[in-house]
């Protein structure tokens, strides 16, 4: 039995301790995030993401697919006799269906070290033809060489690099080309170590320092602490940007914006309360169509702008931030609109347009089917 003080791990932490449930799970996400560049092309066409957005959006996307892949690889013979112990992905399975957060802190700390870990692996081809070897000379499973070949696979993975790690910084692109103080757009994301999902975030501003902020070696530094120190879940938009807009008098934040990429529900996998719970237990869809995806969207928008004072003499531009006109009757949301979609397959769609349960008029389903339609509803 455990020490009293041992820490345990939350209730709605599952390790997928089971081979064919471990694979079913990742290939549930493999499909999951390869329709996501769709959504995001009709997101696109419809003017809710512009041409900037859709693509970085896109490159997060792509980022996510790798992790996930390399995530099946080292889980490859979870619940297999390998020949020593190991362990199986962890995942949330309340409001989230993704991996927990430790999960890719490891992978980093993993990615670090994958380099010397392929020195001293035997090659992909040595594996395979150790594997044959086994099959037909010794008529075994090759229990133990599938394992090291799946951690072969899963090094080459971090290897390549482009993964979605729990924090990603701050990169900058010019919206104003050829002008120094124009207007910029930053983006960064992280895993939300309190929700686990993953979370996107972009920023419009505008630079008014000496030099651009990209190459000025002495604030773009603190702009990427600063930013990724106040990326969590919990913070309102307003507050992150009223924050950055007084941390950094030549910055000046136009529109924020965060993309909560999830929660993931699904029947086999999570345990979801309220209207979806039903929805997809009635669906009783075939594998890999069991599940619907929540995308949120918030956004928070400059207003105007004042002057206050900096000092004995000088001037100071602070943004007025336009807030929900609304929150004063409901609850204060802390940006300009919050909007939330649905991505889901076409069965469990339909069982929502049957049942129509409270909640779900306002928010945009995109229905998804096998041969790659995106229908925005």
């Amino acid at each position: 039995m455990a020490p009293d003080n041992m820490p345990s791990a939350p209730k709605d932490h599952v390790g997928l301790t089971d081979t064919f449930t471990s694979r079913r799970y990742f290939a549930k996400f493999e499909q999951i995030v390869g329709y996501l560049p769709r959504v995001a092309a009709v997101m696109h066409s419809d003017g809710d993401l512009n041409e900037d957005e859709a693509k970085i959006l896109t490159n997060y996307v792509q980022a996510i697919s790798y992790t996930f892949r390399a995530l099946s690889m080292k889980y490859l013979l979870a619940g297999r006799d390998t020949g020593r112990m190991f362990g199986a992905l962890e995942m949330d399975t309340h409001e989230s269906g993704f991996p927990v957060f430790n999960e890719l802190l490891i992978m980093a700390n993993d990615a670090q070290q994958a380099g010397r870990h392929l020195e001293n692996m035997p090659s992909v081809e040595r594996l395979k033809a150790e594997m044959v070897k086994q099959i037909i000379g010794e008529r075994q499973v090759p229990h133990k060489l599938q394992f090291a070949l799946s951690q072969r696979l899963y090094y080459d993975e971090l290897k390549k690099g482009h993964l979605f790690w729990a924090q990603n910084d701050p990169q900058i692109y010019a919206l104003s080309k050829g002008a120094e103080r124009g207007r910029f757009l930053m983006h960064w994301a992280v895993y939300d170590s309190q929700i686990n999902l993953p979370t996107i975030y972009l920023m419009e501003f505008e630079d008014s320092g000496n030099a651009p902020l990209a190459r000025d070696q002495r604030r773009w530094p603190e702009v990427q602490a600063h930013l990724m120190g106040q990326s969590l879940g919990g913070l309102k938009l307003v507050t992150i940007a009223r924050a950055f807009d007084t941390a950094f008098d030549d910055l000046h934040p136009k529109r924020l914006r965060r993309l909560h990429l999830g929660p993931m529900y699904s029947h086999t996998f999570t345990r979801q309360s309220g209207p979806m719970r039903e929805v997809l237990a009635q669906a009783n869809a075939p594998a890999g169509q069991d599940w619907s995806l929540v995308w949120t969207d918030e956004v928070l928008e400059s207003e105007r702008v004042i002057h206050e004072k900096s000092g004995w003499f000088g001037l100071v531009k602070r943004e007025i931030f336009a807030l929900d006109p609304f929150s004063g009757r409901g609850v204060d949301i802390g940006a300009t609109r919050l909007e939330r979609s649905i991505i889901m397959p076409e069965r469990p769609y339909q069982v929502l347009a049957e049942k129509n349960p409270a909640g779900f008029a306002s928010v945009t389903k995109y229905v998804v089917n096998p041969r790659g339609r995106v229908m925005k509803t």
